[in-house]
């Protein structure tokens, strides 16, 4: 059984961006998007204007935070073979259900892609905006500047301080 990595958030967040269940590479290195062609980074860069990929990956955490971002998955634990979210088997899901408690100014959930976005019903459920937005995946190959443009309509720019 795979285990996820721990989220990043705090009390501030108010946009969640949730991802189905980190990459092999990405466990490996206990990193959010640290397979190197995942486009994770680079959007979140040019919709935030910071230099996020350059940076070491506590500084990106910080960044993502002081934007009002956070960033976690939908799948806690799994078992999976390679890195496609259609090889997830036996998936468990986080616990969500102290986020309101503990993340008390979010206000909306971005999937990143479609097998994140199952989840989005829960979060509805509950209150939240929801969108389910193009995979950062390579395995996705939608045009750069189209995932961007998506990117940008769904995290308006209410994310400073």
């Amino acid at each position: 059984m795979l285990h996820g990595l721990p989220p990043i958030l705090d009390a501030d967040v108010r946009t969640l961006i949730l991802g189905s269940f980190p990459s092999p590479a990405s466990l490996a290195a206990a990193q959010y998007y640290a397979h190197r062609q995942n486009q994770f980074w680079r959007l979140l860069a040019a919709l935030l204007g910071e230099p996020l990929p350059e940076l070491d990956y506590a500084d990106r955490q910080r960044r993502l935070l002081k934007n009002g971002i956070g960033v976690w998955d939908v799948y806690r634990q799994c078992l999976r073979q390679g890195a496609l979210d259609a090889a997830i088997q036996s998936p468990v899901l986080n616990d969500f259900s102290r986020l309101r408690s503990e993340v008390p100014a979010l206000l909306r959930v971005c999937f990143n892609g479609q097998t994140a976005g199952r989840s989005a019903g829960w979060f509805q459920q509950h209150g939240y905006e929801t969108r389910i937005l193009p995979s950062t995946s390579p395995a996705y190959t939608l045009a750069f500047e189209r995932k961007l443009a998506a990117w940008r309509a769904a995290l308006p720019g209410d994310q400073g301080p």
